[in-house]
């Protein structure tokens, strides 16, 4: 594959369902394509027209729609999580957690680091020093770091905090917590948003001296995620090496979807050492074809499910935190309207991670500030959008704001169980309030937060948008059923939405002339399906620039 245009095909895909998702032909048989853009669409004759001898190509399966778009995801981490490190489902105890340590060192080099997750964080009460010392004779004396469900906490060895330089002394970090023994003071192992940025630093220098392993581990993602018919995506916290993996992987040809870059605008409690204007200095440096560093990130708080999420109502209390806690956001309003305006001066749309409803409040209010000095701006984003107030859902489409939706996170699962024993019930059963967003005309587009949940196929996450229950069948029962929407709503929401809030809705989402030849071939056919059927659904075959890049 090549990223020179002259080598992208010309050619007449034909088949009897096309679905376009375009406004005025919804439905065509056939599409031309001319150096990987799409100059006709209709019927098999007009396309034939439109090219005259090019070579027709019957597409199989039951149904064609535009390549999937996934607007949240950090593809190169899971990559790397898929290929190199330990994976430890959040489903297992602590002893089922320790025995994959213990595996996992009978294969490792003394002194060699042992990374993976991605534990359940229903676990962070059982991680005190007794569960470190436990870890450390699983892997042997090893420094070992691993990361939780929600990708915000890390579980470490003894020999992970000295590489980290954590000492009895040390203190916590801004927006970060090094959990310790109430008695000694020691630390236990168990690091929290933030706090987690030391021991990643540590980690990172071991890893550094071999940059070709994030090339091999960008290449194995996007795979991945073409087999599943995606062909873009939002890459959502954008580090150095990213880039540099990208970068390489698009200039030999083999990056086969289009990547928007999401830099971090304030130093991020998941990126540490990178600093925003000297990311910014070298993004033009790493442009290419297919990889544009062009949107932002910012983390506003951090994850329920260790009360670090900025809540309007209390936490259920706990002997830590008492009756009263609500977490808190790392901006106020004032710093985050500041550092927006400076975004948009550079023309960088941000990315906002909130999880609380108080921290979805404060971006709505600082957009709104924004809004109120400049006038119409850029398309934000507020990520995960899972607890809001019912006052701020019309503020959203008021304010041009994107409800990034990572439904993984929230349809029932063990997240959501391990959120029920942090969060007021009364909330947890009006999370994620898709169907009313999309009334009150919010654009709503989906991501997968993938490596956060291990599988970053859209599919059951889009049955879960429509059938509020575990697509899985593991767990019963339906998480705010009311707030179900259509099974075209959900496609839209990976297709034509997602393509408008990356920013590439001029490139992508829908089968339009002009617009790259991206398609996914289904194996069924979506609309006449039971919906509970959604998240069984094969890709056949995925298209990316008129050419076939996945064939199941």
């Amino acid at each position: 594959m090549s990223t020179d245009t002259t080598t992208l095909p010309t050619l007449t895909l034909h088949h009897p369902r096309i679905c376009t998702l375009a406004a005025d032909r919804p439905w065509v048989e056939a599409i031309s394509v001319r150096e990987g853009r799409i100059v006709a669409v209709g019927t098999l004759d007009e396309a034939r027209a439109a090219l005259p001898g090019a070579p027709v190509v019957e597409l199989p399966g039951e149904m064609v729609v535009p390549g999937l778009l996934d607007v949240h995801n950090h593809f190169v981490w899971a990559g790397r999580a898929e290929l190199y490190e330990v994976f430890v489902p959040p489903v297992f105890s602590l002893d089922q957690v320790l025995d994959a340590v213990r595996e996992a060192a009978a294969g490792k080099g003394p002194g060699e680091w042992i990374v993976g997750g991605i534990w359940g964080s229903s676990l962070i009460g059982q991680i005190d020093r007794a569960a470190r010392l436990r870890l450390d004779e699983a892997a042997g004396g090893r420094p070992v770091m691993l990361r939780d469900d929600s990708h915000h906490n890390r579980f470490v060895s003894t020999a992970a905090l000295k590489a980290a330089g954590i000492h009895h002394d040390t203190h916590d970090p801004l927006n970060g917590t090094i959990v310790r023994d109430a008695v000694t003071g020691e630390a236990t192992g168990l690091l929290l948003e933030a706090a987690c940025g030391l021991v990643e630093l540590a980690v990172a220098r071991a890893i550094e001296a071999a940059p070709h392993l994030d090339v091999q581990a960008a290449a194995h993602a996007v795979k991945r995620l073409n087999a599943c018919g995606v062909t873009g995506m939002q890459e959502a916290l954008t580090t150095r090496a990213v880039m540099r993996a990208l970068k390489t992987l698009d200039d030999e040809g083999r990056l086969s979807a289009w990547v928007v870059g999401s830099l971090p605008m304030t130093e991020a409690p998941l990126a540490p050492g990178e600093m925003p204007e000297e990311l910014l200095a070298l993004r033009d440096d790493f442009r290419s074809p297919h990889f544009m560093p062009d949107a932002g990130k910012i983390f506003l708080d951090g994850v329920p499910t260790a009360r670090t999420a900025a809540m309007l109502e209390p936490y259920l209390p706990d002997a830590v935190h008492g009756c009263c806690f609500r977490g808190g956001t790392t901006l106020t309003v004032p710093q985050l309207a500041k550092v927006l305006a400076d975004c948009e001066r550079r023309g960088t749309r941000v990315k906002i991670h909130c999880t609380g409803d108080a921290s979805t409040r404060a971006a709505l209010d600082a957009i709104d500030v924004l809004r109120s000095f400049n006038g119409p701006g850029l398309q934000h984003h507020i990520a995960h959008a899972s607890f809001i107030d019912p006052a701020e859902i019309p503020r959203f489409a008021e304010l041009n704001v994107v409800a990034d939706l990572s439904p993984p996170l929230w349809f029932p699962s063990v997240i959501i169980e391990a959120i029920r024993a942090t969060v007021p019930q009364p909330l947890v059963d009006r999370m994620a309030p898709i169907r009313s967003l999309l009334d009150a005309g919010a654009l709503i587009a989906g991501g997968s937060d993938w490596p956060v949940v291990p599988d970053p196929s859209p599919w059951p996450a889009m049955q879960g948008m429509v059938t509020r229950r575990d697509p899985s069948g593991r767990l019963e029962g339906a998480l705010c059923p009311e707030q179900a929407i259509g099974v075209e709503d959900a496609l839209r929401a990976y297709t034509i939405n997602a393509a408008q809030a990356i920013g590439l809705g001029d490139r992508t989402g829908s089968i339009e002339v002009g617009k790259s030849a991206d398609l996914a071939v289904l194996d069924r056919r979506l609309f006449s399906i039971d919906p509970a059927e959604l998240g069984q659904t094969r890709v056949l075959q995925t298209w990316f620039e008129g050419r076939c890049v996945h064939e199941k």
